[in-house]
């Protein structure tokens, strides 16, 4: 709830119209104002991202105008931003460097076309089961991660850049850097104040445009979007990868083009959670995995790196107002006007404005009350929230994802495991009846085998499972196992209270099964041991 009232409250920044309303002339300026702020932000990530993968900037470009193009028009959410990312460049490095650019665009074909198979298979679902922890590890991660990759911003552009974008470089320092820190300073404080005098220009473009404007009016000398790269360029034109079409081909991309599926996927997929988080709109999963499947096959027939959704940029346009399809489609076209006829415009703006709107998205994005959060959560919880984050500023968010799934998974198993117990009584007959309680499946096999004292039992045994359920095959076995022992020692076991999903597991494991005539609910399995009976109901 705490991290539902951060986000709103970052949100409420702005004026939010119904997207479900018609579009009037007042939404689609606000639509159409959030998407040039995003297109002004995606330049400085797209070059950036480019370097880090070993590519042209006008690939990073291409792919951030056709991705994002793409996906606004078919994604499953509307309001997200899709495009260049650097989770994507730090794994095609290798590819480019050891193959070439040409490799990169058959790879990303292949990328788009295993999503789309996601999205047909609806796979996509599956991302209800990361837990809320791992999502709470993946924004404070994915903050961390935006941070860091501002600081390359306070460099003299030159040398390696990493996968945030902290690489090479020297630091700026004097006059430069005390300047470049007063404007991202101030645009940070526009961005704070303006809604409080209008909501007529977005937060963000309102800091940018006024930054910008002290700058080039002074004259002040910091960095700009011009000494990263230049972004002049042309439509991007139809390519065919240049790649032979044989199977070593397919050896060399298929094993790329599958992580940078998954990946492209799930960081779609968790953005995806997050902005119907913050908007209170369901998106659609498998709609969104074919929307980046066949935004990224276009791409690697334009000359593009490929792409997935960017969630800073996603916030800047929730921030913004944003909320409709044209946002996404404004931002892409405006990125695509960028690089035809403004880039002269374009290359004036100073990096410490989208620096300042960068760092804004940061403090809306980390997840706070998890410091809070820490100290009320099962330890386990707690972990797996700090791992995450650990995870995803050292490698990437797909892995911290997926290693905080398996964590919370195994976490969880081991709960469960340890729930198994059994309470006994005795019948009038004589018979020992064990009332087994939790979850009977491969974690807790073990502990059920040692419920049972065979050796002391009487000649008849019966297991209640009333309070358990069948789960796997080792539960299975772990029956067949004690079982066998009450058989070895000459004495009779009957099951009592099966579900009817453990009644199917059990006869396709081939054992007799009879339902109990007073108990149509449940089923009933005996003739384990030496004598054969059935008990009535229970």
């Amino acid at each position: 709830m705490a991290k539902r009232a951060l986000l709103a409250n970052f949100a409420d920044s702005i004026a939010l119209t119904d997207p479900s309303a018609p579009l009037n002339a007042g939404r689609l300026r606000i639509e159409l104002l959030s998407g040039l702020t995003v297109a002004l932000a995606l330049v400085p990530e797209a070059v950036a991202f480019a370097f880090v993968a070993g590519v042209p900037p006008l690939v990073g470009l291409y792919a951030a105008f056709i991705v994002g193009l793409v996906t606004a028009l078919i994604g499953g959410r509307p309001g997200m931003i899709s495009g260049a990312t650097g989770a994507l460049a730090v794994v095609m490095v290798s590819l480019v460097a050891q193959h070439g650019v040409e490799y990169l665009f058959a790879t990303v074909v292949l990328m788009g076309l295993i999503q789309i198979v996601v999205g047909v298979m609806r796979w996509g679902k599956f991302i209800r089961l990361v837990p809320h922890p791992v999502m709470l590890g993946f924004v404070n991660g994915l903050a961390i991660v935006i941070f860091l990759a501002q600081l390359g911003q306070f460099k003299v552009p030159g040398g390696e850049v990493s996968g945030h974008g902290v690489g090479g470089g020297v630091w700026l320092s004097g006059p430069p850097l005390i300047w470049m820190l007063a404007l991202t300073a101030l645009t940070m404080f526009i961005i704070w104040a303006a809604p409080k005098v209008t909501n007529l220009i977005p937060a963000p473009l309102a800091g940018i445009g006024i930054v910008a404007a002290i700058v080039i009016v002074f004259g002040i000398d910091v960095p700009v979007v011009g000494d990263l790269a230049s972004i002049e360029g042309t439509l991007p034109p139809f390519h065919l990868p240049m790649v032979p079409l044989t199977w070593e081909t397919f050896q060399i991309i298929a094993p790329y083009a599958v992580i940078l599926a998954a990946i492209g996927l799930i960081e779609s997929l968790l953005t995806l959670n997050l902005v119907s988080e913050m908007t209170n709109q369901r998106g659609g999963a498998s709609q969104e995995c074919i929307a980046q499947g066949v935004a990224n096959t276009v791409t690697g027939f334009f000359g593009g790196m490929g792409g997935c959704a960017m969630i800073g940029q996603s916030m800047i346009n929730v921030k913004s107002g944003g909320r409709t399809r044209v946002a996404g489609i404004a931002a892409a076209l405006f990125l695509l006007a960028f690089i035809l006829f403004a880039s002269g415009l374009i290359a004036q703006i100073p990096l410490a404005a989208l620096v300042g709107v960068m760092f804004m998205v940061v403090i809306g994005t980390f997840a706070w009350n998890s410091f809070s959060i820490l100290r009320k959560v099962p330890r386990t919880d707690a972990v797996v929230i700090v791992l995450v984050t650990a995870v995803t500023v050292v490698t990437d968010l797909a892995t911290a994802v997926l290693v905080g799934v398996v964590v919370s998974a195994l976490a969880y198993a081991w709960n469960n495991a340890t729930r198994i117990h059994a309470r006994t009584d005795t019948t009038p007959d004589g018979a020992k009846v064990y009332k087994v309680q939790g979850p009977l499946f491969f974690g807790s096999a073990e502990g059920f085998n040692e419920l049972f004292e065979v050796d002391t039992d009487p000649s008849l045994v019966i297991v209640d499972f009333a309070g358990s359920r069948v789960v796997d095959q080792s539960a299975l076995a772990a029956i067949e196992a004690v079982a066998g022992k009450y058989e070895a020692a000459g004495k009779s076991i009957q099951l009592r209270h099966l579900s009817r999903d453990c009644h199917r597991l059990l006869s396709r494991a081939g054992h007799l099964m009879v339902d109990s005539d007073d108990d149509p609910d449940y089923a009933l399995a005996v003739d384990y041991g030496v004598r054969t009976g059935v008990l009535g109901g229970h």
